[in-house]
């Protein structure tokens, strides 16, 4: 998965942003979105950002 793609263009989160939540203990996309603000804004991007957050947890 390429770390720079944008995943939320609302609040400027990419991949690496998801990643670096996850390892710093975010487990779920919940908390991800906590961390983030990922998908928080509009919630266009909230399908796409659900299945990169299951990626990064399933070890992608």
């Amino acid at each position: 998965m390429q770390e720079d793609k944008l995943v939320c263009s609302c609040v400027g989160v990419t991949v690496a942003d998801i990643r670096t939540a996850i390892e710093n203990g975010a487990k779920d996309f919940d908390a991800v979105q906590e961390a983030t603000g990922v998908s928080s804004v509009c919630g266009a991007c909230r399908e796409y950002a659900e299945n990169v957050v299951e990626a990064i947890l399933n070890g992608e």
